[in-house]
């Protein structure tokens, strides 16, 4: 079942996203809302729930799951993180919902050092800061900004163990985690950004936040 529910969702994002060539030029359209869960497959059985996740927020046991699947060198992945994501953080904080984040890293080495930077402040417990920083005002850095003295920069301001962050920022278990996360989101044929599932529902680009907003009441309708 999980290899049929994975087949439909590489189809759902493949046909409403670009290739790989194309995705450093995203489209000026933000691309379909939702797309309508394929008949009796349950798409959240590809949500982790993994006590062990440092790039989740939320429980483990919330009631609704969203899986984001973003780029920090995408321009509408910050412009989400700008805009909806604060508002879904009160239902993260509420213990109704978790976020999982998995990086897609399609725009080259320098989102790949984002990732695994990412995945060193979440080590230290400040993964939504310091993805904050990498999208100040709902914006992205530049290449160079995201360079990996630039990126240790960024640690710093935001009071970071930069030593800690650096060791984690080279490990082994760190490459490991970015490389499979890419691998995950290549799999479900994401090769443009944002991509999210939320509850089971796939959702295409950065759209309204009131389109979240409505996704998740119907999944904690659904879960109740």
């Amino acid at each position: 079942m999980l290899v049929i529910a994975a087949a439909l969702i590489t189809a759902i994002f493949f046909i409403g996203g670009v290739g790989e060539e194309d995705a450093a030029v995203p489209s000026q359209d933000t691309g379909p809302t939702a797309v309508q869960e394929p008949a009796g497959v349950d798409l959240t059985q590809i949500e982790d729930r993994d006590e062990s996740d440092a790039l989740a927020l939320g429980p483990v046991d919330a009631d609704v799951v969203m899986i984001v699947m973003s780029d920090f060198q995408c321009p509408y992945c910050a412009q989400w993180h700008d805009e909806t994501l604060p508002q879904m953080m009160q239902y993260v904080e509420d213990g109704s919902l978790r976020i999982e984040f998995r990086g897609a890293t399609v725009f080259g080495p320098a989102s790949e050092r984002a990732a695994r930077a990412e995945y060193a402040a979440a080590m230290q417990g400040r993964l939504y800061d310091f993805q904050t920083a990498l999208f100040p005002d709902g914006t992205t850095l530049s290449e160079g900004q995201l360079s990996d003295g630039g990126l240790v920069e960024v640690a710093a301001e935001i009071g970071l163990d930069t030593e800690q962050f650096e060791q984690d920022y080279t490990s082994e278990s760190t490459l490991a985690q970015v490389a499979a996360h890419k691998e995950f989101t290549a799999s479900l044929g994401v090769y443009s950004t944002p991509a999210f599932i939320v509850g089971g529902e796939p959702i295409l680009g950065a759209q309204p936040s009131q389109v979240f907003l409505e996704a998740f009441d119907r999944a904690l309708a659904a879960a109740e």
